[in-house]
């Protein structure tokens, strides 16, 4: 199992997923998110993204979000690398912290998230935060820890080591519709009527 930047041609794959999980979809760009891919199978098991906020004095913020498993992939540690990854990509890109708007608060909370006052959010995410509760997430509170903070319980990274032991196989082979292609309405340039 390991964890890597999204590709353009899992667009169709990332909304679909998002869309079906019922997660944030705003200002949406495949290069933000990182994908948890199984390494014997080549199945997906998970995605994130980082979202980057220009706020009114000309900084930016960095905010974690559109985060999902799959279902049969969860309680297998592949969130937490999910949350790790985007937390490493923060840091790589300059920010000394991060913020998640979100009503999964205790599970981010094992890495070191703490709950902030809406107050102490930058305008632009207290924004946000009224948007989600709006739409995606009514339990959203706002969380943030510095990108040097993280830690990774022991017993999530031996999951993820371990998985996909105790799951049902059902295969992720790329399709037409990771490409973008309705299959029932597709024609090819190849194709000898055969």
């Amino acid at each position: 199992m390991y964890v890597r930047d999204a590709k353009n041609r899992e667009e169709v794959w990332l909304l679909d997923h998002i869309e079906s999980m019922g997660l944030d979809e705003t200002a949406f760009r495949s290069r933000d998110y990182v994908v948890a891919i199984d390494e014997e199978s080549g199945e997906k098991a998970g995605f994130g993204r980082i979202r980057v906020h220009k706020t009114d004095d000309g900084d930016s913020v960095c905010e974690l979000t559109s985060i999902g498993v799959l279902e049969g992939w969860r309680e297998q540690g592949v969130g937490a690398h999910i949350v790790e990854r985007l937390v490493e990509y923060a840091g790589d890109q300059g920010f000394e912290t991060v913020f998640v708007l979100t009503g999964a608060g205790a599970y981010l909370a094992q890495f070191g998230f703490q709950r902030i006052d809406e107050s102490e959010l930058p305008a632009v995410l207290q924004e946000r935060l009224e948007d989600k509760r709006e739409g995606s997430d009514p339990d959203a509170v706002p969380l943030t820890i510095d990108v040097d903070e993280f830690r990774m319980p022991d017993r999530l990274r031996e999951a993820f080591k371990r998985a996909p032991e105790g799951r049902d196989e059902t295969g992720d082979e790329e399709s037409p519709e990771d490409f973008g292609i309705d299959p029932d309405s597709a024609t090819y340039k190849y194709d000898t009527g055969r």
